[in-house]
Protein backbone atom coordinates (compact mmCIF):
# COMPACT_ATOMS: atom_id res chain seq x y z
CA UNK A 1 0.00 0.00 0.00
CA UNK A 2 1.48 3.32 -0.90
CA UNK A 3 1.19 6.76 1.24
CA UNK A 4 -1.72 7.94 -0.07
CA UNK A 5 -3.55 4.32 -0.06
CA UNK A 6 -2.73 4.83 3.69
CA UNK A 7 -3.29 7.90 4.46
CA UNK A 8 -7.02 7.75 3.03
CA UNK A 9 -7.88 3.99 3.76
CA UNK A 10 -11.04 4.15 5.18
CA UNK A 11 -11.83 7.62 4.52
CA UNK A 12 -15.46 8.46 4.23
CA UNK A 13 -14.41 11.98 2.69
CA UNK A 14 -11.13 13.82 1.61
CA UNK A 15 -10.96 17.29 1.28
CA UNK A 16 -9.09 17.66 -0.87
CA UNK A 17 -7.71 14.91 -2.78
CA UNK A 18 -5.16 17.41 -4.27
CA UNK A 19 -3.72 18.61 -1.18
CA UNK A 20 -3.51 15.16 0.51
CA UNK A 21 -1.88 13.86 -2.54
CA UNK A 22 0.86 16.71 -2.14
CA UNK A 23 0.73 15.75 1.59
CA UNK A 24 1.67 11.94 0.75
CA UNK A 25 4.50 13.08 -1.23
CA UNK A 26 6.60 14.02 2.11
CA UNK A 27 4.61 13.39 4.93
CA UNK A 28 7.49 12.67 7.36
CA UNK A 29 7.27 15.40 10.50
CA UNK A 30 3.84 17.01 9.12
CA UNK A 31 1.18 17.32 12.01
CA UNK A 32 -2.07 15.77 11.91
CA UNK A 33 -4.71 16.08 14.77
CA UNK A 34 -8.28 14.99 16.14
CA UNK A 35 -9.81 16.98 18.74
CA UNK A 36 -11.53 14.99 21.71
CA UNK A 37 -13.66 16.21 24.27
CA UNK A 38 -12.77 13.90 27.11
CA UNK A 39 -16.15 12.16 28.34
CA UNK A 40 -13.95 9.25 29.97
CA UNK A 41 -14.08 5.90 28.54
CA UNK A 42 -13.11 5.32 24.79
CA UNK A 43 -15.61 3.81 22.47
CA UNK A 44 -15.58 2.78 18.74
CA UNK A 45 -16.43 6.11 17.99
CA UNK A 46 -13.26 6.99 19.64
CA UNK A 47 -11.11 4.10 17.87
CA UNK A 48 -12.44 4.23 14.42
CA UNK A 49 -10.28 7.80 14.35
CA UNK A 50 -7.73 6.45 16.52
CA UNK A 51 -7.39 3.50 13.59
CA UNK A 52 -6.49 6.41 11.31
CA UNK A 53 -4.66 8.31 13.45
CA UNK A 54 -2.08 5.31 13.96
CA UNK A 55 -2.40 4.63 10.22
CA UNK A 56 -0.67 8.55 9.69
CA UNK A 57 2.02 7.10 12.37
CA UNK A 58 3.17 4.54 10.22
CA UNK A 59 3.21 6.82 7.20
CA UNK A 60 5.69 9.00 9.29
CA UNK A 61 3.23 11.91 10.27
CA UNK A 62 3.51 13.46 13.75
CA UNK A 63 -0.05 13.31 15.50
CA UNK A 64 -1.49 15.70 18.15
CA UNK A 65 -4.71 14.75 20.13
CA UNK A 66 -6.55 17.63 21.07
CA UNK A 67 -8.01 16.93 24.83
CA UNK A 68 -10.87 19.85 24.37
CA UNK A 69 -11.00 20.62 28.08
CA UNK A 70 -12.50 24.21 27.48
CA UNK A 71 -14.96 22.52 24.90
CA UNK A 72 -15.89 20.24 27.54
CA UNK A 73 -16.54 22.84 29.86
CA UNK A 74 -18.76 25.15 27.18
CA UNK A 75 -20.79 21.91 27.12
CA UNK A 76 -21.38 21.66 31.12
CA UNK A 77 -18.86 18.62 31.33
CA UNK A 78 -17.75 19.60 34.84
CA UNK A 79 -15.26 21.68 36.28
CA UNK A 80 -12.08 22.07 33.97
CA UNK A 81 -10.36 20.47 37.29
CA UNK A 82 -12.98 17.48 36.66
CA UNK A 83 -12.41 17.85 33.01
CA UNK A 84 -8.60 16.98 33.30
CA UNK A 85 -8.88 14.47 35.38
CA UNK A 86 -10.88 12.76 32.48
CA UNK A 87 -8.63 13.74 30.16
CA UNK A 88 -5.99 12.25 31.68
CA UNK A 89 -7.78 8.69 31.34
CA UNK A 90 -8.29 9.02 28.10
CA UNK A 91 -4.47 9.73 27.70
CA UNK A 92 -3.90 6.79 29.07
CA UNK A 93 -6.67 4.55 26.95
CA UNK A 94 -5.51 6.12 23.61
CA UNK A 95 -1.79 4.97 24.22
CA UNK A 96 -2.75 1.92 25.60
CA UNK A 97 -4.77 0.85 22.41
CA UNK A 98 -1.77 1.47 20.34
CA UNK A 99 -0.75 5.28 19.41
CA UNK A 100 3.06 5.45 19.15
CA UNK A 101 3.62 7.35 22.75
CA UNK A 102 7.15 9.31 20.64
CA UNK A 103 4.73 10.35 17.70
CA UNK A 104 1.94 11.52 19.78
CA UNK A 105 1.45 15.07 21.47
CA UNK A 106 -1.44 15.56 23.71
CA UNK A 107 -2.41 19.09 24.62
CA UNK A 108 -5.10 20.64 26.57
CA UNK A 109 -7.10 23.02 24.95
CA UNK A 110 -6.40 25.24 27.60
CA UNK A 111 -3.06 25.84 26.87
CA UNK A 112 -3.26 27.75 24.21
CA UNK A 113 -7.52 28.83 23.99
CA UNK A 114 -7.12 31.46 26.85
CA UNK A 115 -4.46 33.14 25.36
CA UNK A 116 -4.70 36.72 24.21
CA UNK A 117 -3.95 35.94 20.15
CA UNK A 118 -6.33 32.90 20.55
CA UNK A 119 -9.20 35.30 22.11
CA UNK A 120 -9.04 38.17 19.56
CA UNK A 121 -9.30 35.66 16.52
CA UNK A 122 -11.95 34.16 18.11
CA UNK A 123 -13.61 37.67 18.94
CA UNK A 124 -13.18 38.22 15.00
CA UNK A 125 -14.82 34.84 13.99
CA UNK A 126 -17.72 35.93 16.19
CA UNK A 127 -17.92 39.01 14.69
CA UNK A 128 -17.63 37.88 10.68
CA UNK A 129 -19.87 34.78 11.03
CA UNK A 130 -23.67 34.74 11.20
CA UNK A 131 -25.36 33.07 13.70
CA UNK A 132 -27.28 30.52 11.16
CA UNK A 133 -23.22 29.91 9.71
CA UNK A 134 -22.19 28.80 13.04
CA UNK A 135 -25.79 27.26 14.32
CA UNK A 136 -25.13 25.02 10.81
CA UNK A 137 -21.63 24.15 12.38
CA UNK A 138 -22.03 23.19 15.57
CA UNK A 139 -23.03 19.63 16.88
CA UNK A 140 -26.05 18.23 16.81
CA UNK A 141 -28.34 18.96 20.22
CA UNK A 142 -29.39 16.48 22.11
CA UNK A 143 -33.34 16.25 22.25
CA UNK A 144 -35.24 18.86 22.71
CA UNK A 145 -31.83 20.87 24.43
CA UNK A 146 -31.94 25.18 23.91
CA UNK A 147 -29.11 26.20 21.87
CA UNK A 148 -26.98 28.39 23.94
CA UNK A 149 -24.44 31.26 22.93
CA UNK A 150 -21.37 28.50 23.87
CA UNK A 151 -22.44 25.94 21.31
CA UNK A 152 -22.03 28.57 18.58
CA UNK A 153 -18.68 29.94 19.92
CA UNK A 154 -17.80 26.19 19.78
CA UNK A 155 -17.18 25.67 16.16
CA UNK A 156 -15.34 28.59 15.59
CA UNK A 157 -12.77 27.87 18.36
CA UNK A 158 -12.36 24.57 16.30
CA UNK A 159 -11.80 26.88 13.67
CA UNK A 160 -8.88 28.05 15.14
CA UNK A 161 -7.41 25.19 16.72
CA UNK A 162 -6.44 24.32 13.25
CA UNK A 163 -4.41 26.89 12.98
CA UNK A 164 -3.39 27.37 16.31
CA UNK A 165 -2.16 23.67 16.76
CA UNK A 166 0.20 24.45 13.42
CA UNK A 167 -1.31 21.60 11.63
CA UNK A 168 -0.93 19.92 8.02
CA UNK A 169 -4.05 18.00 8.18
CA UNK A 170 -7.05 17.27 10.06
CA UNK A 171 -9.23 14.37 11.20
CA UNK A 172 -12.55 13.77 12.19
CA UNK A 173 -15.35 12.01 11.95
CA UNK A 174 -18.02 12.94 8.80
CA UNK A 175 -19.94 14.17 11.83
CA UNK A 176 -17.19 16.71 11.93
CA UNK A 177 -17.52 17.87 8.19
CA UNK A 178 -19.15 21.32 8.68
CA UNK A 179 -16.26 22.31 11.08
CA UNK A 180 -13.80 21.99 8.78
CA UNK A 181 -15.72 23.66 5.93
CA UNK A 182 -16.20 26.65 8.07
CA UNK A 183 -12.44 26.13 8.59
CA UNK A 184 -11.45 26.55 5.49
CA UNK A 185 -14.28 29.13 4.79
CA UNK A 186 -13.18 31.76 7.50
CA UNK A 187 -9.38 30.98 8.35
CA UNK A 188 -8.29 32.97 4.96
CA UNK A 189 -9.93 35.98 6.16
CA UNK A 190 -7.02 36.12 9.24
CA UNK A 191 -4.44 35.42 6.71
CA UNK A 192 -4.33 32.09 7.46
CA UNK A 193 -3.91 28.87 5.30
CA UNK A 194 -6.32 26.21 5.27
CA UNK A 195 -5.46 22.85 5.70
CA UNK A 196 -6.96 19.52 4.16
CA UNK A 197 -9.40 16.96 5.76
CA UNK A 198 -9.79 13.38 6.41
CA UNK A 199 -13.28 12.06 7.43
CA UNK A 200 -13.87 8.40 8.87
CA UNK A 201 -17.23 7.12 8.41
CA UNK A 202 -19.81 6.88 11.28
CA UNK A 203 -20.73 3.25 11.82
CA UNK A 204 -24.30 2.20 12.01
CA UNK A 205 -26.41 1.54 15.10
CA UNK A 206 -25.44 -2.45 16.65
CA UNK A 207 -28.52 -4.08 16.72
CA UNK A 208 -30.48 -2.37 13.64
CA UNK A 209 -28.33 -0.81 11.29
CA UNK A 210 -29.77 2.28 11.41
CA UNK A 211 -28.76 6.15 11.90
CA UNK A 212 -25.02 5.72 13.84
CA UNK A 213 -23.81 4.24 16.70
CA UNK A 214 -24.42 6.15 19.69
CA UNK A 215 -22.94 5.45 23.46
CA UNK A 216 -25.49 7.83 24.75
CA UNK A 217 -28.06 4.83 24.12
CA UNK A 218 -25.79 2.49 25.43
CA UNK A 219 -25.75 0.24 22.42
CA UNK A 220 -22.16 1.08 21.77
CA UNK A 221 -18.77 -1.01 22.70
CA UNK A 222 -16.35 0.51 25.02
CA UNK A 223 -13.18 0.18 26.98
CA UNK A 224 -15.18 -0.43 30.02
CA UNK A 225 -16.75 -3.79 28.27
CA UNK A 226 -16.10 -6.82 29.78
CA UNK A 227 -15.03 -10.08 27.47
CA UNK A 228 -18.75 -11.00 28.22
CA UNK A 229 -20.52 -8.02 27.81
CA UNK A 230 -18.54 -7.38 24.34
CA UNK A 231 -18.86 -10.96 23.36
CA UNK A 232 -22.91 -10.25 24.16
CA UNK A 233 -23.45 -7.32 22.21
CA UNK A 234 -21.94 -8.59 19.02
CA UNK A 235 -23.88 -11.62 18.80
CA UNK A 236 -26.83 -9.83 19.16
CA UNK A 237 -26.22 -7.44 16.65
CA UNK A 238 -27.89 -6.78 12.83
CA UNK A 239 -26.00 -8.73 10.56
CA UNK A 240 -27.96 -10.16 7.37
CA UNK A 241 -25.49 -11.94 4.91
CA UNK A 242 -25.29 -9.37 2.70
CA UNK A 243 -23.30 -5.79 3.17
CA UNK A 244 -26.19 -3.93 1.15
CA UNK A 245 -29.37 -4.49 3.06
CA UNK A 246 -32.35 -2.77 2.00
CA UNK A 247 -34.09 -0.05 3.30
CA UNK A 248 -31.17 2.30 3.55
CA UNK A 249 -29.77 0.27 6.73
CA UNK A 250 -26.08 -0.96 7.16
CA UNK A 251 -24.53 -4.04 8.16
CA UNK A 252 -22.28 -2.98 11.39
CA UNK A 253 -20.42 -6.29 11.83
CA UNK A 254 -18.98 -6.10 8.24
CA UNK A 255 -18.73 -2.02 8.80
CA UNK A 256 -16.48 -2.99 12.23
CA UNK A 257 -14.56 -5.55 10.47
CA UNK A 258 -13.59 -3.09 7.68
CA UNK A 259 -12.97 0.04 9.77
CA UNK A 260 -11.80 -1.81 13.19
CA UNK A 261 -10.28 -5.30 12.74
CA UNK A 262 -8.58 -5.68 9.45
CA UNK A 263 -6.59 -1.78 9.82
CA UNK A 264 -5.15 -3.51 12.66
CA UNK A 265 -4.69 -7.37 11.75
CA UNK A 266 -2.85 -8.87 8.86
CA UNK A 267 -5.51 -11.64 8.86
CA UNK A 268 -8.40 -12.44 10.30
CA UNK A 269 -9.32 -16.35 10.75
CA UNK A 270 -12.52 -17.92 11.50
CA UNK A 271 -12.14 -20.89 13.98
CA UNK A 272 -14.87 -23.22 12.76
CA UNK A 273 -15.07 -26.99 12.96
CA UNK A 274 -14.07 -29.55 10.46
CA UNK A 275 -17.77 -30.72 9.89
CA UNK A 276 -18.97 -27.33 9.17
CA UNK A 277 -15.80 -26.60 6.68
CA UNK A 278 -13.20 -25.77 8.95
CA UNK A 279 -11.46 -22.56 9.43
CA UNK A 280 -11.35 -19.94 7.11
CA UNK A 281 -8.60 -17.09 6.74
CA UNK A 282 -8.88 -13.62 5.59
CA UNK A 283 -6.23 -11.52 4.82
CA UNK A 284 -8.55 -8.47 3.32
CA UNK A 285 -11.83 -7.25 4.20
CA UNK A 286 -13.37 -7.79 0.77
CA UNK A 287 -12.72 -11.42 0.69
CA UNK A 288 -14.40 -11.69 4.49
CA UNK A 289 -17.78 -9.42 3.04
CA UNK A 290 -17.85 -11.46 -0.48
CA UNK A 291 -17.60 -14.92 1.31
CA UNK A 292 -20.61 -13.56 3.75
CA UNK A 293 -22.72 -12.93 1.10
CA UNK A 294 -22.26 -16.09 -1.02
CA UNK A 295 -23.34 -18.22 2.35
CA UNK A 296 -19.59 -19.65 2.46
CA UNK A 297 -19.33 -17.45 6.06
CA UNK A 298 -22.33 -17.66 8.57
CA UNK A 299 -23.01 -14.81 10.24
CA UNK A 300 -23.10 -16.13 13.71
CA UNK A 301 -19.34 -17.10 12.75
CA UNK A 302 -18.77 -13.63 11.69
CA UNK A 303 -19.73 -12.64 14.87
CA UNK A 304 -18.02 -14.99 16.93
CA UNK A 305 -14.73 -13.87 14.91
CA UNK A 306 -15.08 -10.18 15.27
CA UNK A 307 -16.12 -10.15 19.21
CA UNK A 308 -12.87 -12.22 19.95
CA UNK A 309 -10.92 -9.18 17.40
CA UNK A 310 -12.31 -6.73 19.19
CA UNK A 311 -11.80 -7.94 22.38
CA UNK A 312 -8.11 -7.90 21.78
CA UNK A 313 -7.98 -4.65 20.68
CA UNK A 314 -9.63 -3.21 23.32
CA UNK A 315 -8.47 -5.38 26.09
CA UNK A 316 -4.90 -3.26 26.96
CA UNK A 317 -7.32 -0.34 27.74
CA UNK A 318 -9.58 -1.69 29.76
CA UNK A 319 -6.65 -3.34 31.59
CA UNK A 320 -5.33 0.43 32.04
CA UNK A 321 -8.74 1.74 33.34
CA UNK A 322 -8.68 -1.47 35.80
CA UNK A 323 -5.26 0.25 37.04
CA UNK A 324 -6.62 3.83 37.34
CA UNK A 325 -9.11 3.07 38.98
CA UNK A 326 -7.96 1.08 41.86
Amino acid sequence: MDTYELLTRNAEEVVTDEEVRDLADDPAGKRAYVGYEPSGVLHLGHLLTANKLIDLQEAGMEVVVLLADVHAYLNEKGTLEEIRDTAEQMKAQFLAYGLDEDKTEFVYGSAFQLDDDYALDLHYLEQATTMNRAQRAMAELQGDETAKVSHLVYPLMQTLDIEYLDLDLAVGGLDQRKVHMLAREKLPELDYEVRPALHTPIVADLTSGEGKMSSSEGITISMEDSTEELEEKVNSAFCPPTRDPEDDLENPVLELFEYHVFPRFDEVVVERPEKYGGDLTYDDYERLAADLESGELHPADAKGTLATYLDELIAPGREKLRELRA
